[in-house]
């Protein structure tokens, strides 16, 4: 089998956000390899339409998918799969659907609300008059992930006239959200070859380490920035038997709602907050969750006691087709 490694191209001078995905290429790359699939790589650019429609002469037997963004914009990824649907070439991971309603935040909090899932109180920046005085918030951007653009000054307490800092930012691409001030736990899920149903990952928790004058939140330096006090002391640790058994229950079967919600396949990653009462709410759902060696998702595989040739193996058998 041929298979085309399709990536987000970075740009020049790109941030470590963005050239992380060179190093989620090599892994995977190295692990198809290992199962006896030939591969080759095409970088995607602003270019992309010209780009797949290449694509589609080459022919390949399928593409494994790591597109992240288009020119680091987070609101364009969805391009890709329509193009692949379109040109109905077969790829790995979430199809256009899941990938466009999850990436921005809104849509996902409509979707989740509406299954029951609890989620944080969400309002677009001109409905600032429905904020509670005196009571936490965060400002986060609709279409990025990877903590891009989020700092420890996202995280506020609403006071009349705070509203003076939004004046430049616009509802279409910034969200306020309440702030859940408690636990953080990532949730990868990973699909099961034989059916295509969702396999919940040891969960793992987000420890805030001396962060008594600090809103306790992965902001762009705890996950990019290795000589920073936020990334070296936001650590990950596999609970284990610690963990409640009712709160990993909650938390196991809310990331496999979370899963049939929006369709998901092959891989997924749902990160929770869960407050002082142990309520659990979705924070976001990362229908392409970084696979890089030392990304959180690869820790939750190896985790689980699986070799990442068995987990290409599993996502490659849940095509987009």
């Amino acid at each position: 089998m041929k298979c085309c490694i399709l990536y987000n191209q970075p740009r020049e001078n790109a941030l470590p956000d963005e050239l992380d995905i060179l190093d989620q290429v090599e892994w995977v790359e190295s692990n198809l390899q290992k199962t006896g699939i030939t591969t080759y790589r095409k970088g995607i650019t602003n270019n992309f339409m010209n780009e797949i429609s290449l694509l589609a002469d080459e022919k390949p037997d399928f593409v494994f998918n790591l597109v992240e963004s288009i020119n680091n914009k987070g609101e364009l990824l969805y391009f890709i799969p329509a193009l692949l649907n379109m040109y109905s070439i077969p790829y790995t991971g979430n199809p256009l659907e899941a990938l466009f309603i999850t990436t921005s935040k809104f849509l996902t909090v409509k979707f989740l609300s509406n299954a029951g899932i609890r989620v944080p109180e969400s309002y677009h920046i001109s409905e600032y008059k429905k904020l509670k005085p005196d009571k936490s918030y965060i400002i986060k951007p609709v279409w990025e992930d990877g903590s891009l653009d989020i700092t420890a000054d996202s995280v506020f307490i609403y006071r009349p006239g705070y509203e003076k800092k939004f004046d430049r930012l616009k509802d279409s691409h910034w969200i306020i959200q309440e702030y859940i001030d408690g636990r953080e736990f990532n949730i990868s899920l990973l699909t099961h070859a034989a059916d295509g149903r969702p396999e919940v990952l040891p969960p793992a928790e987000i420890v805030f380490l001396d962060y008594e004058n600090r809103p306790r939140i992965v902001d762009f330096k705890a996950k990019w920035e290795e000589d920073s006090f936020e990334y070296k002391n936001t650590v990950r640790r596999f609970p284990g038997k610690e963990l409640d058994e009712q709160l990993r229950k909650e938390i196991e079967n809310t990331a496999i709602k979370c899963w049939d919600v929006f369709g998901l396949k092959g891989y997924a990653r749902v990160d929770m907050r869960v407050d002082s009462d142990n309520k659990v709410y979705v924070i976001e759902v990362n229908a392409n969750p970084c696979i890089a060696k030392n990304g959180g998702f690869v820790a939750a595989t190896e985790k689980a006691g699986y070799e990442f040739t068995e987990v290409v193996k599993r996502i490659i058998s849940d095509l987009n087709k």
